[in-house]
């Protein structure tokens, strides 16, 4: 972690969805909650602000997530079990949760958008600049970007997304329209700290452009305010975020302006099924407790599927070999 010291100190966590791609699993248990080998989704993006030096997190959530608030509670039942059993690795794995950030929460309906999430922050970030983090995406352990949007969002003012590069059929439903800045923000690439002109939806028009589209991390400034009431709810009765970045990228006042990062690092993406499970196993072969005795099953399950699949003349889909 670099030595660069932000003032920023506060972000926003929107947890306010319904998981639908991961029904039935999400009926009772929020999205975040669902583990990552033995940590939910949401605390890998805690330790993921603490580490960026965030010490006040406003967790904005919906029905059913209590889940979440109790995880970050202390639990003196369980505590006092495993102390009981004389096993102090998990006992301080436990803990760890309730003493990453000072944690808040707010209640927003889960039809209301991302949007109104960051309305709810409007009082708990009393006028400042602020993170917004959203657990579609987590950030390897060993980057340094929400620094790097924070250094640059002190340098250049406004607000200011992060922003991966993609291949033209990995466009999702938003891309960034962008241009190069004269600003040195840290130890940034150059070329990598951009402004955001326009957010579309689909491909940009222009043939030769670059295509970025934004990642669950940005620091938003309280012009974003004013922005998402202005536009109110959409006709799905939801608020867009996404709207309220449009508005801003056409003013330089009053905290306006848009800028972006580029990424390039490690990140894992928990936005459907198939990304979860390629999350739990990337983060398990990292491990130093479970990688190499996890990889080398892995390795030795893949190459017996594969032998099988390649020898099949029927076109039947063969069993998966047992555990070694």
């Amino acid at each position: 972690m670099s030595a660069f010291t932000p003032r920023l100190r506060k972000a926003v966590v929107p947890a306010t969805g319904r998981g639908l791609r991961y029904a039935p699993a999400t009926k009772a248990v929020p999205k975040e909650m669902l583990p990552l080998v033995d940590k939910p989704i949401i605390e890998y993006l805690v330790e993921e602000l603490a580490e960026a030096g965030i010490e006040d997190v406003l967790m904005v959530t919906g029905r059913g997530s209590v889940a979440i608030e109790d995880h970050f509670d202390a639990a003196p039942e369980l505590e006092a079990a495993l102390e009981k059993q004389g096993d102090p690795s998990r006992l301080a794995a436990v803990r760890r949760s309730s003493a990453l950030a000072r944690t808040h929460f707010a209640r927003a309906d889960a039809d209301a958008g991302t949007g109104e999430a960051v309305l709810r922050a409007r009082d708990h970030v009393d006028g400042e600049p602020f993170v917004v983090a959203l657990a579609d995406d987590l950030i390897g352990e060993d980057e340094t970007l929400l620094v790097d949007l924070v250094a640059a969002q002190e340098a250049l003012g406004g607000s200011v997304l992060a922003l991966a590069e993609v291949e033209p059929d990995e466009l999702e439903t938003v891309a960034a329209t962008v241009e190069p800045t004269e600003v040195t923000v840290r130890d940034v690439p150059i070329g990598d700290v951009v402004t955001v002109r326009e957010l579309v939806t689909g491909p940009p028009a222009e043939p030769g452009v670059r295509h970025l589209v934004p990642l669950g991390r940005m620091v938003l400034t309280p012009a974003v305010f004013a922005a998402l009431e202005q536009q109110g709810p959409g006709n799905g009765g939801s608020v867009d975020l996404t709207d309220a970045l449009r508005a801003l990228t056409a003013t330089d006042a009053d905290g306006g302006g848009l800028h972006g990062v580029v990424f390039r690092g490690v990140r894992h993406r928990t936005s459907d099924k198939l990304d979860y499970l390629k999350a739990v196993v990337a983060l398990a072969a990292d491990r130093d407790d479970l990688g190499a005795d996890f990889s080398a099953w892995l390795s030795r399950w893949v190459e017996g599927r594969h032998v099988e699949l390649s020898s099949r003349p029927d076109g039947e889909a063969p069993r998966p070999p047992a555990a070694p």
